[in-house]
């Protein structure tokens, strides 16, 4: 079994040193214009507006969505959600600084063990790799549970990978339980594949180094018990409040989204393929050749490099995990990224003796070149001409030139490289490169608001709004109003994923019917709605009542049943 070197003073103060400027640089690229967008439906709406309501009701232990039970996922996040908001107030960028947090220590993670496994440049290497691939940078900045798990789930199985090379003694124990600790907290973030996926991978990796013996040093007893520890007293919280809870949380929320197209979210098994090559981009030219490094020359082999097989496991187990799921979001895949740098990183490291390197710049050049004209295509393709291509433009425009220019520009870096030969520069260009790409990109999406999010409207009905109104949603909903508005909605004619929590008690008052709605409508009572602008249309040809435009936008309206005062 490997072990660990001994440390010199020089080589703690430079992991000070790596770790301090990594922190700042990093920190300030996923930090930059973290506010500046409007939360978007559904999952910022849904993920900031839970915790708003644990702040409100002092309920931390049932979730509610708009009132209404919610028990599609564990409670960790929203705590953590909830901590912020307390602390920073109700603001987009407070709602957002745990993801980018765990972004951030996510990178930390890859570079500590990929300093630790493959030296001090790989580590370094495989941080900004990490950083700069544009899924793992665009869900840093993205309220959902899926960066929070990944962070986790590294963290945890990296240290189970150094505790394993660690010599037997208090360190090893101390990183095996902090695997332990750190399953728990994934579990508690995202459910079960908090443990099925660090069982898969490592089932996987036993099995192939007949490495069984590593169960009886894994401090198994002690581990589990610390795992319960932390996982369990809010699954028996929760269960005890709510009996219907572990029925649909475990059956409905695990197996059934897994094996069955209950959630509609069925797509074919290569789905997650093009989602992974352009996520880790330009990164992907090197991909192949990573892989192919690591792999063993042979069987015999396969042991003498069992860290890199530990890496490409975690990311083929992974991905096929996901891949086979009938239920599927680009964001599912995030796990496979922090390996992927990891063996990038420490293929790049070896710089310029690395093997297929010069293969690896021709494709990226091919690739960069057609990427940036597909994307300057795209709105013929799309839209065609006329005043739908002026729509498009207007509103995917930046974004548009935004990708051009990030794709020919990695595919002149390629050509330069191919002229001079200068690995190291190119390498640290193609960095340099993304990190302003992208950094330009996440402030160009505030043009997507109006798109995917009511804020706008919002705005224009809360100089208006009395305590006594009445605001509602007809025939959707949207997650982000109530968080902006600081109340509960009134919800018509929709139950979408709030479907259970409404059978589980009376919640009638503001989970209505049509009937309901034309009644209040037609009442004494201010009521203001907010719909899509389809909806809008079809209200108003019934000519059952009169509807008041106060504020729209391209994809939505708001109105009310009087006349607003002049």
């Amino acid at each position: 079994m490997p072990t660990q070197p001994p440390q010199t003073n020089d080589s703690r103060r430079s992991w000070k040193q790596d770790l301090v400027i990594l922190t700042l640089i990093l920190g300030t690229l996923f930090g930059y214009a973290l506010g500046e967008r409007a939360l978007w439906d559904p999952d910022e709406g849904r993920y900031t507006e839970i915790p708003r309501e644990m702040l409100e009701t002092g309920d931390y232990v049932t979730p509610r969505l708009n009132g209404v039970k919610y028990f599609e996922k564990p409670v960790l996040f929203y705590w953590q959600q909830a901590l912020a908001l307390k602390a920073f107030g109700l603001n987009e960028w407070a709602a957002r600084l745990w993801p980018a947090l765990f972004a951030l220590s996510g990178c930390l993670v890859v570079y500590a063990a990929g300093r630790r496994l493959y030296g001090r440049r790989a580590g370094l290497l495989a941080a900004g790799v990490l950083a700069t691939s544009p899924l793992y940078y665009f869900l840093a900045r993205v309220i959902t549970l899926d960066m929070a798990v990944t962070a986790l789930l590294t963290a945890a199985m990296l240290a189970f990978l150094i505790g394993y090379r660690a010599p037997p003694g208090a360190a090893r124990r101390w990183y095996f339980w902090g695997f332990y600790a750190l399953t728990a907290f994934a579990t508690l973030t995202k459910g079960l594949i908090g443990i099925v996926i660090p069982g898969m991978v490592i089932g996987a990796w036993m099995a192939l180094l007949g490495e069984w013996r590593l169960l009886r040093s894994m401090y198994l007893p002690s581990g589990l018990a610390l795992f319960l520890l932390i996982a369990a007293p809010w699954h028996i919280l929760v269960s005890q409040a709510n009996p219907e809870f572990a029925q649909f949380y475990f059956i409905h929320e695990h197996f059934q989204r897994y094996l069955t197209t209950v959630h509609q979210r069925y797509q074919p098994a290569w789905s997650f393929i093009p989602v992974l090559l352009l996520g880790v981009y330009p990164w992907t030219a090197f991909l192949l050749q990573a892989i192919k490094d690591a792999l063993p020359v042979s069987w015999r082999q396969r042991r003498q490099h069992p860290d890199a097989l530990f890496l490409m496991l975690w990311v083929g187990v992974v991905f096929a995990f996901f891949s086979f799921s009938s239920s599927k979001l680009i964001a599912y895949i995030l796990p496979v990224l922090p390996p992927l740098a990891l063996l990038i990183g420490r293929y790049l490291a070896r710089l310029p003796e690395t093997p297929g390197m010069r293969s690896a710049w021709w494709a990226l050049l091919g690739a960069g070149l057609a990427l940036a004209l597909t994307v300057v295509l795209m709105p013929r393709w799309y839209v065609g001409e006329g005043s739908q291509a002026i729509e498009f433009a207007e509103t995917f425009g930046g974004l548009i030139r935004a990708f051009s220019g990030f794709f020919l520009a990695t595919a002149i870096v390629a050509a330069v490289f191919l002229r001079l030969r200068r690995p190291a520069a190119a390498v640290t260009a193609l960095a340099l490169i993304s990190a302003v790409a992208l950094s330009f990109a996440a402030v160009r999406f505030t043009a997507l608001d109006d798109r995917y999010s009511v804020k706008s409207l919002v705005l224009a009905l809360k100089p208006r709004l009395q305590p006594a109104d009445e605001v509602m949603v007809y025939h959707t909903y949207y997650q982000e109003l109530p968080v902006y508005l600081g109340r509960r909605v009134t919800v018509v004619e929709w139950r979408g994923e709030l479907e259970f929590g409404t059978r589980q008690e009376d919640t009638g008052a503001w989970m209505i019917d049509d009937a309901t709605f034309w009644r209040r409508w037609q009442g004494a009572n201010h009521v203001y709605l907010i719909t899509r602008r389809e909806n809008y249309e079809r209200l108003r040809a019934g000519n059952r009542a009169r509807f008041h435009l106060l504020a729209q936008t391209r994809e939505n309206v708001l109105i009310s049943n009087k006349e607003p005062a002049s």
